[in-house]
């Protein structure tokens, strides 16, 4: 069983255990924690493609030592050429297909998010790309050991992608999946990060790659074009936040669902709950959910879309007017429409305390499907969440879909600065909710508040119900109770994927520092 890891160098976590190894040997190099950030993204993208590419999105929430958390949104853009007529030309009168050339629509923003977060470095030498890709270089280039969470999820999903073009070449073998332990080399990507390494990250979207994929994403059916690559560019911009009775809590602006997970907080802290995994504990939270859930579908979107900003909705006002629809009894009856997505959280800290908080993602396991054979590079279908019906995430050029995203990043009362996350679309809010409330209200250990029995309201990754699933090895008394209550209970079998790879790494005002990661995951805390 994971144990919390205890330190005062360093740390780095994230969902595969050689990420966490990459981004702590930049650290030990004297590497910053945003330097061993990027060299754990790079590395994951190779060694966990399922959840993640360079054909992705990623957000950052950074935090120094005296000064201010900010953010760093790498997400991209629609095609100039991806409007509703373009789609509705093509047959697609209802819905944005989910895989193939087609679902490609938007600019991959993760690199340029790396890049800027490396700009955000004035204090020190930055350390080379050659160091910060060296991992994800080796392990492209010589092979990985595929672990059961991807040979699982290629077997799920193979029938929507075995024929999208690029996908058989590099994650079939011979038409065949993959078995856990099977060698997957990736040398066309290899090649990528190399090229990215020595010619610097904005090459993606103005060099040879960027050039390379343009032909590619032209003659198969994506709107992208090269000149949609070069008008990509990274935003920094503040959180948003929240004060609780626990202290204060950021999270990302919308496209993302930040403020989501702080709308769950913000109500959840007028309960006034005074027991872990109790059933107060948990139908709170829930209840929580379903009040921000239908905030979050109706409301959120690209900030320019918006009929009024996000942080309006985390106001003691209207977060007092919600609670009263909370009935602390009995369950309000759900499903509402609800948000898939698939990524992964990875958090970091050095030794001069500043904390990163990232995901990175693709949208549904492995995006579009669509892999250039030239680069090693698969493209998400992010823009595939688009609405044809219009709407604050309606379909328009230039536009950013909405992202089920969102790093957090916690100021506690007592000093304790916190990072936390976990990949899992609707998941996302709900997991986060229950281990920080674990660990920052309810007093327990870091690990365990991440590994104890889960729950999660309707659909997420690897399943496709609306149910409240629980861990089975949950309480049968609170899982009686919530039943009772009116809550439409599945029970799923501990430890399961579904609920997400959660992460966590807590900052104490005397300089400890301590990590966890979820057992669910392939993932390890790994401490300096």
């Amino acid at each position: 069983m994971l144990k919390t890891s205890f330190g005062f160098k360093g740390c780095v976590t994230a969902p595969h255990q050689v990420a966490s190894k990459a981004g702590v040997e930049v650290l030990e190099q004297g590497g910053t924690a945003i330097e061993a950030m990027v060299a754990a993204a790079a590395t994951i993208a190779v060694v966990y493609p399922h959840m993640n590419s360079i054909g992705g999105d990623g957000f950052w929430i950074i935090k120094r030592q005296g000064e201010a958390p900010f953010c760093i949104e790498g997400c991209g853009q629609a095609a100039g050429l991806a409007s509703k007529e373009w789609y509705q030309s093509r047959g697609h009168v209802d819905a944005i297909p989910a895989r193939g050339g087609e679902a490609a629509l938007t600019v991959p923003g993760t690199i340029g998010g790396w890049q800027k977060a490396l700009g955000t470095i004035n204090h020190k030498a930055p350390l080379p790309l050659s160091v910060l890709l060296k991992s994800a270089i080796t392990y492209a280039e010589n092979g990985i050991a595929v672990t059961a969470s991807q040979a699982n999820c290629t077997g799920d999903k193979l029938d929507g992608l075995k024929d999208v073009t690029g996908f058989s070449d590099v994650f079939l073998d011979d038409g065949k999946v993959h078995e856990a332990g099977d060698r997957l080399c990736q040398p066309a990507l290899a090649k990528t990060l190399r090229y990215l390494a020595e010619q610097g990250l904005e090459a993606f979207y103005n060099g040879d790659v960027a050039t390379e994929h343009d032909a590619f994403l032209k003659s198969h059916e994506s709107p992208l074009r090269a000149e949609d690559f070069v008008k990509y560019a990274p935003k920094l911009t503040e959180p948003l936040r929240l004060k609780t009775s626990l202290g204060h809590f950021y999270n990302t602006q919308p496209p993302t669902q930040g403020m989501a997970s702080l709308m769950i907080l913000g109500l959840f802290d007028r309960l006034n709950v005074e027991n872990s995994d109790s059933f107060e504990h948990l139908h709170g939270l829930i209840e929580a959910t379903k009040q921000a859930f239908q905030i979050r579908n109706s409301e959120l979107g690209d900030p320019l879309h918006m009929t009024r900003p996000a942080q309006d909705f985390l106001s003691d006002e209207f977060l007092e007017k919600l609670s009263t629809g909370i009935d602390i009894k009995t369950a309000l009856p759900w499903p509402h429409p609800l948000k898939p997505g698939d990524t992964i959280w990875m958090g970091a800290c050095d030794s001069e305390g500043t904390m990163v908080s990232f995901i990175q993602s693709v949208f549904w396991e492995f995006g579009s499907g669509l892999t250039c054979p030239a680069t090693g590079v698969f493209f998400q279908n992010r823009g595939a969440g688009f609405s044809l019906a219009g709407g604050p995430n309606g379909l328009e050029p230039g536009k950013r879909p909405f992202h089920t995203l969102n790093p957090a990043f916690a100021e506690l009362n007592d000093g304790r600065l916190m990072v936390y996350g976990t990949m899992g679309g609707d998941g996302q809010p709900q997991t986060q909710a229950a281990l920080l409330t674990r660990y920052a209200a309810f007093g327990g250990d870091l690990q365990e508040a991440i590994t104890a029995p889960r729950w999660l309201l309707g659909k997420t990754w690897g399943s496709g119900s609306t149910s409240l699933k629980i861990e089975s090895n949950m309480s049968p008394a609170v899982i009686e109770a919530l039943k009772t209550a009116g809550h439409a209970v599945e029970l799923v079998d501990p430890l399961n994927e579904m609920m997400g790879h959660a992460g966590a790494i807590v900052l104490h005002d005397h300089g400890l520092i301590e990590g966890a990661n979820d057992p669910r995951s392939d993932g390890l805390a790994l401490i300096v």
